[in-house]
């Protein structure tokens, strides 16, 4: 059974493991510490908490498997997915053993139901193009090109509102 709720701050640990199984290098990639603490990379999780950070957690039988998050940027500390100063950057990743079987789907679905509450009118994500099997989940969600940061496209999906 699969439970979505928001990340306890004592799964922060997590949150960082899902945070470096997101950053997509097919080869050489870095350990996670020299990873993450890239200055380009360490801006995603630094003060991790702040006003209009959201994570949300994906549980099977209460064993964490996957994650979903967003953060606001400043125009002078822009992400990769950078857009606007109002549009959340996206982040998601799925352990690997549980992939393919709905959860990246039923992430997503999830905190872009919560950046919609939350009032947002938009959220955005990098991702390298690739990665392919995450390219197809976001272009079937909605998300479209947005434009180009170093080796990765930014995309952005618009909320409909009636």
């Amino acid at each position: 059974m699969i439970h979505v709720r928001p990340l306890e701050q004592k799964e922060y640990d997590f949150l960082m493991d899902m945070h470096y199984e997101s950053i997509y290098i097919s080869q050489g990639k870095p350990p996670k510490h020299e990873l993450l603490n890239d200055p380009n990379i360490k801006k995603y999780s630094e003060d991790w908490g702040r006003k209009g950070d959201i994570a949300l957690i994906a549980l099977i039988d209460n064993k964490p498997v996957g994650a979903a998050w967003y953060r606001l940027f400043a125009e002078t500390d822009k992400g990769y997915g950078f857009v606007d100063c109002e549009t959340p950057e996206l982040g998601i990743a799925i352990l690997s053993n549980f992939r393919k079987q709905g959860l990246g789907t039923r992430l997503m679905k999830e905190i872009i139901h919560q950046a919609i509450s939350d009032g947002y009118k938009s959220l955005s994500l990098s991702v390298n193009p690739e990665n392919q099997a995450a390219l197809q989940l976001y272009e079937k969600l909605g998300f479209e090109h947005f434009g180009i940061s170093g080796t990765s496209w930014t995309m952005k999906l618009n909320f409909k509102f009636n």
